[in-house]
């Protein structure tokens, strides 16, 4: 079955319609950043750079790195961007752009986002590196999507829902990255744990200026939840629909952040240039 014009948008150059790239532009390892210039901060140390481009707030640089073929590509803040990112990916490796058809054999990407953070416990200095086991989404995307959920992390969900305090209409869901990237990135050098996603920066991450929030106490016990090894360490806004949908679509996917800010202890940090290029050149070299 064909895809139609309406379903699976093409230009006129055969890019795909919000990335605006060609299957050919793009490696089967992808870091995804959610800042523009951090593309060029990170492809800054390749090896060589052999696709540019820039479309809206996705922009794509392909080349090596020691040998492997990487790209990276910006997102933009939030779910809502993901969701069109990983979407596009995946038709630009496993669909035949001039049948718009599936291609028999499917092609399964590796994708780890790169960003920043607030921290959620005393015991995490600022500047931490954070990889997260799992998501809990407090956004809507992949509520949209049929999942399935396996039941280890179904039973996690429902012992943090017996502890965490979330605005009544918020349906949170939980998802897990994957366990095979992960296990490249586990060393003494990083906190691991379960990430919050967020739908926005202010209320939607227990922050008030002038409009009081739903529930004053969500932060507090996102921080104070324990099961066993489980604690939630960090907080940001992309990583829920990149676990929910990579993982839907047979591909690996993980993140993994640069705390900036200390949510418990009120700190920000005043290193970020340094440690920025500490954590890309720490993925790079492990991915």
């Amino acid at each position: 079955m064909a895809f139609e014009e309406s379903e699976l948008i093409l230009t006129d150059k055969g890019e795909i319609y919000h990335l605006g790239i060609r299957p050919e532009d793009i490696a089967h390892k992808i870091i995804v950043v959610g800042d523009q210039d951090r593309v060029e901060l990170i492809t800054d140390l390749f090896d060589e750079v052999k696709h540019k481009s820039r479309h809206r707030e996705f922009v794509c640089h392909t080349g090596t790195y020691k040998g492997k073929e990487i790209s990276v590509i910006s997102t933009g803040i939030g779910t809502d961007n993901i969701d069109i990112v990983i979407n596009e990916l995946d038709a630009l490796v496993n669909i035949d752009f001039e049948t718009r058809t599936l291609k028999d054999e499917k092609i399964s990407l590796e994708i780890v986002r790169i960003g920043t953070s607030g921290i959620l416990h005393d015991d995490i200095p600022v500047d931490s590196f954070l990889l997260s086991e799992y998501s809990y989404g407090l956004d809507n995307v992949a509520h949209f999507y049929q999942r399935e959920i396996d039941e280890e992390t179904s039973f996690l969900q429902s012992k943090i829902e017996e502890q965490v305090k979330v605005p009544k209409n918020v349906i949170p869901y939980l998802v897990k990255a994957s366990e095979t990237l992960n296990n490249r990135f586990k060393t003494d050098d990083v906190q691991f744990g379960i990430t919050v996603t967020s739908s926005g920066f202010y209320a939607p991450q227990g922050r008030t200026i002038r409009l009081p929030l739903a529930e004053p106490n969500m932060i507090d016990s996102f921080s104070d939840f324990s099961y066993k090894h489980h604690r939630f360490i960090n907080l940001e806004m992309e990583t829920s629909t990149l676990f929910a949908l990579s993982s839907a679509l047979g591909h690996h996917a993980t993140g993994i952040c640069l705390g900036l800010a200390n949510r418990r202890k009120k700190k920000f940090t005043s290193n970020y240039n340094t440690k920025i290029v500490e954590l890309i050149k720490y993925v790079l070299d492990r991915f």
